[in-house]
This record gives C-alpha cells, sequence and structure tokens, in this order.
C-alpha cells in the first residue's frame, strides 16, 4: 500500500469515528443538519478528502472510493437514526405538554344570558325581516339637517320643543331619534326601498321610573308606488301580534312633524288601552328632501321605544332597573 492510500483510509476511518460520534450527541434537529452540511455537504469534510483522490494511482482509487461510500453510507445511517429519535421525543414531549388531566376539577364559568333589551330587538327585527325589511344602522352623533330639517323640522318649527336635545359645542347633536337613519338611507338607495333602524337615542329628560336620557328605538319606513295607511295598519298588525299576541289594537288621531296622516298605536293589555307606537304616512316634503318624487311614491313610516316594550313584556315596574346592571336582576331573563 502506498504511503497516499494509506493516508485516505486513515483520514476516512477517522472522519467516520468522529462524525458518528458527534452526531449520537446532537440534541436538535438544527443541530443535526449542520453536522450532515459539514461531514456530507458539497464543501464537507468528506469531499475534502475525497479531492486528494487525484494524487493516487489509477489502481489504488476503487478501493479508496469503496471505503468512501462505505463511511457515506454509515454516517448517512447515523443521521437517520438519530432524526428520527429526535422527531420521536419532540413529538412525545409535544404530547405531554399539552395531556388533559380529565381527573382535574374544571374551570366554572357561568353561561351569560341575553338582555332584555337585545332580546326585545333581536325578536323585533326577525319579524321587520320576515316581512322583507332590511336593517340600517347610522351615527349616534348628527347634525341638525338629518335629526330635524331633512324630517320637515326647520329650525323655527314649534315640533322641536318635543325634543328636548344635547347639543354639542361643534353645531352638531346626540340623535333623538333613529328617524336620521332612514334619511341617510334614502339618500344613498333609489326606491322601492323597505328599511328598520335600530338604535341608542339621546333626550334631555328627567329621569325617572318610566323615563330616561338614553333609551334605544326601532323605527321601519317603507316607500313603494301605491302604498296607503291600509298598508301601515296592517304591518304593524302582524308586527304586534307576533311580539304581543292576537290583542286589539286601535290607531288614534296624533301628530308628528315627518309624517302626514299621523297616528298612535295604542294595544289592549290587561283590561286597559296601552299606548306602544307612533306612526303615520311619510311627509311629501321629506321625500323631496332626498329625492323621491312624491307624485311616483308614498311611503309609511312608524316607531316604538325597545324600553317601553320589555317593561311591558316583562312586567317591570322602573326602567332604570334596565341600565343598573344588577345580576340579581338580569339572571330572571
Amino acid at each position: 500500500m502506498s504511503n497516499g492510500l494509506g493516508d485516505l483510509e486513515v483520514q476516512l476511518l477517522t472522519l467516520r469515528t468522529d462524525a458518528e460520534g458527534a452526531i449520537s450527541q446532537a440534541d436538535t434537529l438544527e443541530r443535526l443538519e449542520e453536522l450532515r452540511v459539514s461531514y456530507l455537504g458539497k464543501k464537507g469534510q468528506l469531499s475534502a478528502i475525497l479531492g486528494s483522490m487525484g494524487k493516487l494511482p489509477a489502481e489504488e482509487k476503487p478501493k479508496i472510493g469503496a471505503i468512501a461510500n462505505t463511511v457515506k453510507e454509515a454516517l448517512q445511517t447515523s443521521l437517520d437514526k438519530q432524526r428520527n429519535a429526535l422527531e420521536t421525543a419532540k413529538i412525545q414531549a409535544l404530547l405531554e405538554s399539552e395531556t388533559l388531566d380529565v381527573t382535574m376539577p374544571g374551570i366554572f364559568r357561568p353561561q351569560g344570558r341575553i338582555h332584555p333589551l337585545n332580546g326585545i330587538i333581536d325578536r323585533a327585527l326577525d319579524v321587520f325581516v320576515g316581512m322583507g325589511y332590511t336593517v340600517a344602522e347610522g351615527p349616534e352623533m348628527e347634525s341638525d339637517y338629518y335629526n330635524f330639517e331633512a324630517l320637515n323640522t326647520p329650525p323655527d318649527h314649534p315640533a322641536r320643543d318635543m325634543q328636548d336635545t344635547f347639543y354639542l359645542p361643534d353645531g352638531n347633536l346626540l340623535r333623538t331619534h333613529t328617524s336620521s337613519v332612514q334619511i341617510r338611507y334614502m339618500e344613498a338607495e333609489e326606491a322601492p326601498i323597505r328599511v328598520v333602524a335600530p338604535g341608542r337615542v339621546y333626550r334631555r329628560d328627567t329621569v325617572d321610573a318610566t323615563h330616561s336620557a338614553v333609551f334605544h328605538q326601532i323605527e321601519l319606513l317603507a316607500i313603494d308606488e301605491g302604498l296607503t295607511f291600509t298598508d301601515l295598519k296592517g304591518t304593524i298588525k302582524v308586527f304586534l301580534q307576533e311580539i304581543f299576541g292576537d290583542l286589539p289594537i286601535r290607531f288614534r288621531a296624533s301628530y308628528f312633524p315627518f309624517t302626514e296622516p299621523s297616528a298612535e298605536v295604542d294595544l289592549q293589555w290587561n283590561g286597559r288601552w296601552l299606548e306602544v307606537m307612533g306612526c303615520g304616512m311619510v311627509d311629501p316634503n321629506v321625500l323631496k328632501s332626498v329625492g323621491y318624487d312624491p307624485e311616483v311614491y308614498t311611503g309609511f313610516a312608524a316607531g316604538f321605544g325597545v324600553e317601553r316594550f320589555a317593561m311591558v313584556l316583562h312586567q317591570m315596574d322602573d326602567i332604570r332597573r334596565l341600565y343598573s346592571s344588577d345580576l340579581r336582576f338580569l339572571q330572571q331573563f
């Protein structure tokens, strides 16, 4: 054996011994990959040793080649074995960390309930959506135009006295009704439309058992060709029957600046008449303000206070209970 052949053989066997020792000590998959590149990569230690084969006689090259293949296969086997061991250990550690001890007592979290106001809103919207209405929302801070002027209530109109308003320093105000949502919807959409607008509204009211400065309304609006007061009465009758049952209903003449004619809706409840809604045919001036032709389209509108419905249906004695967040009260629902 020539000195060159002997030196390469020793280098290859030493490489195998050192590499197998290092591979067996690798404790992460990342470290194992570094060793693979170091020993078997294109620029690795095995390739560097084999690069010296060019100096050997032709008859000695096959022997060194066979030894090199043996070393390469041995190292690859060691790498695969250690990789499988590390992957198995990683999976086992993950399983142990995610193991659920079914004998441990659970953590009790009380189940939530739907607030009475949200319950009424959900029931009402289900009825109107079932009749083909679209739910719309708008800003709670409004301009005077959308809250009053577009609804046929100019600055000097006496009807403004019916709604004590929270005005803001910039001239805007907190909306006093969700009718402003109807104006915005009509400006954005072409007739015919059917829309229902739920939301929070604000009025400078004296707080007592039946009044609050902040409360909730739901208003509906329908605009189409040929709509009449009969359509309004039929819609309200179906709605109230869905909410309260088949009870007597009556319409009393009333006044609202944005509807003509207008009416209050009463429901016979526990032997007496109870006012529950306001309604009317949309005033032509309102239609003109949003660009609808009152000679072509007619419409009707109606609205009610969510709190009033909740108090009647749940037999509450004080509206303030709805806002107190008292769990002793809310857990009844």
